[in-house]
C-alpha cells in the first residue's frame, strides 16, 4: 500500500517501512507523529483520490532525527561592477519511518 501525504508544502509519495527527510516539525526523537493531508491512497489496482484530501485517512510514522542538510553555497557576482556576494544556507529536516498507513473505510 503506498500514499501520498502533503507536509511542510510537498508532497511525498510514502509506503510502508520507507524512511525520508521531511521539513522540521517540532516532535521529539521517538515520538510518533499522525499525518492527516493524504491525497491519495492506493493499492493494486484500487486507488482513492482526495478532492482535495481523503477525510479519515491518516498515515502513522516515527520521528527518526532532528537535523540539518548539507550547506549550499550562493555566489552572486557582477562581472566588471567590483561586486560578490557569498552566502550559505542549511535546511532544517526531520527523518521520519512510515509505519501504518490507515486508509479510514471500515473493512
Amino acid at each position: 500500500m503506498h500514499a501520498v501525504i502533503k507536509t511542510g508544502g510537498k508532497q511525498y509519495r510514502v509506503v510502508t517501512g520507507e524512511k525520508l527527510k521531511i521539513e522540521q516539525i517540532p516532535a521529539e526523537v521517538g515520538a510518533e507523529i499522525t499525518l492527516d493531508q493524504i491525497l491519495m491512497i492506493g493499492e493494486g489496482e484500487s486507488v482513492q483520490i482526495g478532492t482535495p484530501l481523503l477525510t479519515g485517512a491518516t498515515v502513522k510514522a516515527t520521528v527518526l532525527s532532528q537535523g540539518r542538510h548539507d550547506k549550499i553555497t550562493i555566489f552572486k557576482m557582477r562581472r566588471r561592477k567590483h561586486y560578490q556576494k557569498h552566502q550559505g544556507h542549511r535546511q532544517n529536516y526531520t527523518e521520519i519511518r512510515i509505519d501504518v498507513i490507515a486508509d479510514g473505510i471500515a473493512a
